[in-house]
């Protein structure tokens, strides 16, 4: 899946809400004044190595680099704000080939190749109304319902409408239409939206409103509801709480829960589809650990629009742990290498096994029909290395090494892998 699942949950939640409005248009500087430029190169290799699919591409590896500038404007000054965001994109392949093509970093031809380089330009209007922002326009977004990912060279986008509010202290309300998809490795901007699981026709259309509130500074509430035209009502709640233990000591837990069920012409056949997952996390100066659970209960597997719409705790670098009637254990742990004087460095080591998987019962005709089988289980384990550097002309620089070791049976479906990625990311901020 998508980019980073965070052990603690709590940082996807603030991500959720990162782009609501928190400023008063009483506040404005003007256009020029409260302008961002930002800068980001980003260096990608990619290795996916599957063990046990013969007849079929076995490997891939691609190397790319990716060029990213964002732009955001301020409002301008009066009772009504007026602004743009904009962006552009360039990706260009360093290594690939017609047998190793298909990571996601780079577009491939009819002919299997992945292509040089592709770039894409897009951008949004905006006006704002006190603590109030609505979009229209190509944008990223973050909703638990429908988050566009960044998980491979460039960043995905949405077309659509989209309103934040931040008017009351506290509680960030947004919501969202959206019509069409700019996928990872694509330069259109008028793709449908991606459906992860699901196959055939898919909806035209979501929507979607919600928000997160924080009843104090430990614990925080979330709730959002959304439809994908002719396929599927989805709703989902989130409760997270940290209690401090003592001085370096603290307990989160992190509670996510989605329930997904079929309407209008049921594109993807019948749904019912009840998942959640539970997450403790114990720190500890420098160390932390994980347990979670999490649950899938219905006979098709937990499905989602936008790359990275999973906010659960056992979605992984490599599977998601969602198949259907899925239950799965994690345990981690992470350690943060300040405490031994190199500050900057993480590490992180994850384990989740998966069992019970049987989707023989999922709707003959729908879009998830014949894709699992009736004792399905997997497990994967996940490395996790980073290093950023703190100061100097490279301040911010970040280098990091995620591996996945992935088995599964038959009836699981996603079979043996190892995978092995190196992302370097140096952000520069120019306004």
């Amino acid at each position: 899946m998508n980019l980073v699942k965070l052990s603690c949950l709590a940082l996807a939640v603030a991500a959720a809400g990162s782009q609501l409005a928190v400023a008063g248009q009483a506040e404005s500087k003007g256009f020029v004044d409260d302008s961002a430029l930002k800068l980001l190169n980003r260096n990608y290799y990619f290795n996916r190595d599957f063990k046990n699919q013969p007849g079929s591409q076995s490997y891939r590896e691609e190397w790319a680099h990716g060029v990213m500038a964002e732009f955001a404007s301020g409002f301008t000054q009066g009772p009504v704000g007026f602004g743009v965001d904009a962006y552009g994109y360039l990706g260009i392949k360093l290594d690939s080939g017609r047998g190793r093509a298909g990571t996601g970093l780079l577009p491939i031809s009819d002919e299997g190749r992945a292509q040089d380089e592709y770039g894409e330009a897009g951008g949004a209007a905006k006006l704002r109304i006190s603590k109030t922002t609505l979009k229209y326009g190509e944008m990223r977004t973050e909703a638990p319902v429908f988050a566009t990912a960044h998980s491979r060279l460039l960043p995905e986008t949405a077309t659509g409408f989209h309103i934040a509010s931040g008017e009351i202290e506290g509680l960030a309300l947004e919501a969202g239409h959206f019509t069409a998809y700019n996928n990872r490795n694509s330069t259109n901007s008028d793709e449908e939206l991606y459906l992860n699981y699901g196959s055939g026709e898919v909806g035209k259309t979501i929507d979607f409103a919600g928000g997160s509130y924080a009843v104090s500074d430990d614990l925080s509430v979330a709730l959002y509801a959304s439809r994908f035209e002719d396929t599927w009502n989805q709703y989902y709640g989130n409760l997270n709480y940290t209690l401090g233990i003592s001085e370096g000591q603290s307990l989160n837990v992190d509670f996510n829960l989605y329930r997904t069920g079929d309407t209008g012409d049921a594109l993807q056949g019948d749904i019912s589809n009840t998942t959640y997952s539970l997450a403790a996390t114990y720190a500890l100066g420098s160390h932390s650990i994980l347990l979670a659970y999490q649950r899938v209960d219905g006979d098709t597997p937990f499905d989602y629009v936008g790359g990275d719409s999973i906010f659960l705790s056992n979605s992984m670098q490599f599977s998601d742990f969602n198949a259907p009637n899925e239950r799965s254990w994690r345990i981690g742990y992470g350690y943060d290498w300040a405490g031994l004087g190199v500050p900057g460095l993480t590490t992180k080591v994850t384990y989740v096994k998966g069992t019970d998987i049987d989707g023989t019962d999922a709707d003959a005709n729908g879009g998830y029909a014949g894709f699992y089988g009736e004792d399905g289980e997997h497990s994967e384990t996940d490395i996790d290395i980073k290093y950023v550097v703190q100061d100097g002309p490279a301040k911010d620089l970040s280098v990091r090494l995620r591996q996945a070791f992935h088995y599964a049976n038959e009836d699981q479906g996603e079979g043996d892998l190892h995978e092995f990625r190196v992302i370097v990311d140096y952000p520069l901020s120019i306004l």
